[in-house]
């Protein structure tokens, strides 16, 4: 049995946010290292100050209360723009679940308490960036209703109207 937590202000749960949000980049080769990734000009906007005004993370724990899974948003801005961003009002989305649960259905039901939540918080779209070689990732993105919207560097950006599904 699965259950959905929201994140926590504790160092475990920020501990295992930092590692979802490392998995969840896709490099297959020679990825470099959880902190020399993370904290890399480019990427340190996504981990820095989690948690900001507007940030939301849920993890997902099994039966033994071990987390096995995250889901998280976050709001960029113009000036500070993530790889994912559509504009200042629309949270940039990431998920990760741990190797031994893939395939399982977690990263469904994480995505679709992740847009619950989005919904209830007043926003009517959430967007991503997926590298398009990451096929597990965009098939489940085309099967919850994300579309492609646009391209940034060699990924694409994809959408998810809250109030259109």
């Amino acid at each position: 049995m699965i259950t959905i937590r929201s994140f926590e202000q504790s160092e475990n749960d920020l501990e295992f946010l930092m590692d979802m949000m490392y998995e969840s980049i896709h490099i297959p080769q020679n990825k470099p290292s959880k902190k020399e990734l993370l904290y890399s000009l480019n990427m340190k906007k996504y981990s820095e100050s989690w948690i900001r005004q507007g940030d939301r993370a849920l993890i997902a724990y099994n039966e033994n209360n071990i987390p096995v899974g995250a889901a998280w948003y976050r709001l960029f801005t113009e000036n500070q723009k993530g790889y994912g961003y559509i504009d200042d009002e629309t949270p940039e989305l990431g998920i990760a679940v741990t190797n031994e649960v893939r395939g399982k259905g977690i990263g469904l039901l994480l995505m679709k308490r992740l847009i619950e939540t989005a919904s209830r918080d007043g926003y009517t779209s959430l967007s991503l960036s997926v590298d398009p070689n990451n096929t597990q990732a965009v098939q489940l993105y085309k099967k919850l209703g994300f579309g492609k919207c646009g391209t940034s560097g060699t990924s694409s950006t994809m959408k998810y109207n809250i109030f259109s599904n």
